[in-house]
């Protein structure tokens, strides 16, 4: 194996790590309600907290911390991510818990953003793409598979052995970096130079596009495990295996999004907003039929990993001169998405019902659509 691939290989463990320790969360919040005894929308503050704090470190702490030695950036952001997530499982008041978990989350955008930037640099050019693909499907696999391994654990287990799960995989990847990552100076240029020409209009209607995206496919896929859970009554093993098909058919979006983004990605993003509506309205109105929610899993999942694919490189293309900053600010806006979506998620869920949260994807999917397509009509990029 080629030096480049060990590298590559180990950044994909180390986003793994961090996504399945933000994402796993999802998987875990009726545990994490039961734990501490609070009400299902107050466990949610566990994901929209962590959420929000990558937004706003993904706007800056990415940029700062490109001149540092990577492996140097990689091994504290994964360290903390061990340290904390290792205390926290022990914590049993609510708040101490929640400070545990969400002082690692200012290194998450660091990890991934410096990760993607890295594997299109240690490659020759016509590779990068390829790589930085390698790299995403780790960030796409801590955000899918992590939730039914964490639901697992928690279902099994309890709410501290899937926090525990969270710190050692995260401990895999700190070893595998110690071990086998080599130094890798960081970048010379100034934090000026970087961001000379970056805030245009392409700019700022991509992370518009990209915030409306993520907050209408997470504002279902935050409460998931509550759905299936309240609403189709699959639990334990069958909820494990029900998370874990989505998250194969959502690997099986990335690997297709990545096709197709070299074909179409403008089509692929128009189209993608109707897809998911559409299971979304399905799962309206069948939800509480256990073979027909079968059925649109992995749909749903198929679409939200194509989604994962293409907004990155959708992001990106929009600052191709700062490729730090752009993939910080894609995790930034990729997490506001995320934020408004489980607040809007939790509301839904307490003022109406649970399949309510489905109706609000689709409204805010609406608004994703208008805002891609003033991007496709006004701004000719093919990214």
């Amino acid at each position: 194996m080629k030096k480049t691939d060990i590298m590559i290989f180990i950044m994909m463990l180390g986003t793994f790590g961090v996504l399945s320790t933000e994402m796993g969360m999802i998987g875990i919040l009726p545990q994490t309600a039961q734990f501490f005894n609070v009400s299902i929308d107050k466990a949610g503050l566990f994901v929209s907290l962590f959420a929000i704090i990558i937004a706003v470190s993904g706007l800056i702490l990415p940029l700062i911390c490109s001149k540092y030695d990577r492996k140097k950036v990689f091994l504290v952001s994964l360290g903390l991510f061990v340290v904390f997530n290792f205390i926290g499982a022990f914590m049993t008041n609510f708040y101490l818990a929640l400070i545990c978990r969400l002082i690692p989350a200012f290194f998450m955008p660091v990890y991934c953003s410096i990760s993607l930037t890295v594997a299109g640099e240690i490659v020759p050019p016509e590779e990068a793409p390829s790589a930085i693909s390698k790299v995403i499907m780790g960030v796409s696999a801590g955000m899918i598979v992590g939730v039914p391994i964490a639901a697992f654990f928690a279902s099994y287990f309890g709410f501290q052995a899937a926090t525990l799960w969270f710190a050692f995989v995260n401990l895999i990847g700190f070893i595998a970096t110690l071990i086998w990552y080599p130094s890798l100076p960081g970048k010379e240029e100034s934090y000026a130079s970087q961001l000379k020409g970056v805030f245009g209009g392409l700019f700022f209607i991509s992370i518009a596009g990209v915030i409306l995206l993520n907050c209408g496919m997470f504002l279902s896929y935050t409460y998931i495990s509550e759905f299936l859970q309240s609403v189709t009554h699959i639990i334990n093993l069958d909820l494990t295996i029900t998370l874990f098909i989505y998250g194969i058919f959502s690997i099986i979006g990335n690997w297709l999004g990545g096709k197709l983004i070299a074909k179409s990605p403008n089509k692929l993003v128009l189209t993608i907003p109707f897809l998911a509506s559409t299971v979304f309205l399905i799962l309206f109105f069948i939800g509480t039929l256990k073979i027909p929610t079968l059925i649109c899993i992995p749909f749903w999942g198929l679409f939200a990993g194509i989604m994962n694919v293409i907004l990155p490189y959708w992001t990106v293309s929009s600052v191709p001169q700062a490729p730090e900053f752009g993939n910080g600010v894609f995790l930034s806006m990729s997490n506001i998405g995320v934020t408004i979506g489980t607040s809007i998620g939790g509301w839904l869920i307490v003022t109406y019902a649970t399949q309510f949260i489905f109706l609000g994807s689709i409204v805010i999917l609406i608004f994703a659509f208008l805002a891609v397509l003033l991007r496709v009509k006004y701004f000719k990029v093919t990214g």
